[in-house]
């Protein structure tokens, strides 16, 4: 049986190449690439099986195809996250849906360790000073024995978990529901006890995905139960933290942040997190 692809995703996107701009394996056809209902041409479609969604925007053209494409069996996401795509016709739909859960988890960690070096090492000060040829000797501090709080044990977090393991830091881990004991975390809570490991956490690393039930988990009360002088890091979902409450929380208490998501994706021009030099962005390729 041929696969017959629908490709919701901007043509050019680099990470799509391997759909839009190679051969594809045999038995495998892409049909249309479109971003928006507008490009869909569904008489062009009518044959199509297979949905491919990587467009931040893919909510309204996926729940358009599904309603008017009877022949549609599997809908594929490029993140490990589907909130993009949710909606109640996706949730009534009887086909299959997969995600890209565990691609992303080696990157996302790396980066969660690099962001904890950047604060603990002060790297920014560093780049100032070469910038300003200022021979400024200071103190630095270790990963070693801080405490890191693993808010969303996932695929994620427990790719992180284990590298700050190695690092010599000792692991808090938070879910749903207590994580199972797996030798990495030290001590395990649910999300009921959010506020109580916060308390202890020198680095926090968020990797929530984003349901009902996490939309602003993170809020003024999260940041006010964190200790002055530690640092924040989300590589999650960008709506499950209060952003406004992240800026608070930067602008009277956290050492910094670093951001790999945001709440409006892209970032405004006018929010104060661009200024923030105490702040890491790195808008993510999704």
């Amino acid at each position: 049986k041929t696969a017959k692809i629908i490709s919701l995703s901007d043509y050019d996107d680099p990470a799509n190449e391997g759909l839009h701009k190679q051969p594809l394996p045999e038995n495998s056809e892409l049909i249309q690439v479109a971003s928006s209902v507008e490009e869909l041409d569904l008489e062009q479609l009518k044959d199509c099986n297979v949905i491919f969604c990587s467009h931040p925007k893919s909510r309204e053209p996926l729940a358009y195809l599904l309603k008017n494409l009877k022949g549609i069996e599997w809908v594929h996401t490029r993140s490990a996250g589907i909130d993009f795509v949710l909606s109640p016709t996706l949730q009534q739909w009887r086909g299959t849906m997969s995600n890209a859960k565990g691609a992303f988890s080696s990157t996302l960690a790396e980066y969660s360790m690099g962001a904890m070096t950047f604060f603990a090492k002060d790297f920014g000060r560093l780049k100032r000073n070469q910038r300003d040829k200022i021979w400024d000797k200071f103190n630095v501090k270790e990963l070693r024995g801080a405490v890191c709080g693993i808010v969303g044990y996932g695929d994620i977090g427990k790719a992180t978990a284990k590298l700050a393991k190695v690092y010599g830091m000792r692991i808090l881990a938070l879910g749903r529901r207590r994580p199972d004991q797996d030798g990495i975390a030290e001590e395990r809570y649910d999300f009921s006890e959010l506020h109580s490991m916060l308390q202890n956490c020198d680095y926090v690393v968020s990797a929530l995905p984003l349901t009902p039930q996490t939309k602003h988990f993170i809020g003024q009360a999260a940041f006010d139960a964190m200790k002055p002088g530690s640092v924040f890091i989300n590589v999650g979902r960008g709506p499950t933290v209060d952003e406004a409450a992240l800026i608070d929380a930067l602008q009277n208490k956290l050492l910094g942040a670093g951001l790999d998501v945001f709440e409006v994706e892209p970032l405004p021009s006018d929010s104060p997190l661009w200024e923030m030099d105490h702040v890491l962005l790195s808008p993510h390729n999704m």
